[in-house]
């Protein structure tokens, strides 16, 4: 699976109460905090709340990386 490095690069300082939420639970809350997260639709939609604050940094999963079932 593909893995996602974010890094915080602006501050949430005056940003809305859902996009402070976003940073916590993206596992952020100071500048310069990089934080790995998985490829999933729903941590896409977190991102996509707080594109002006953050910096994404995509890792692709290697070739025998295959999820078992």
């Amino acid at each position: 699976m593909t893995q996602i490095v974010v890094t915080q690069v602006r501050s949430a300082i005056g940003a809305k109460p859902k996009a402070r939420g976003a940073l916590r639970a993206l596992g952020l809350g100071k500048i310069g905090r990089s934080h790995t997260l998985p490829d999933r639709p729903e941590i896409r939609g977190m991102l996509r709340k707080v594109s002006h604050l953050i910096t994404v940094q995509e890792i692709p999963g290697e070739v025998g990386d295959a999820e078992t079932a």
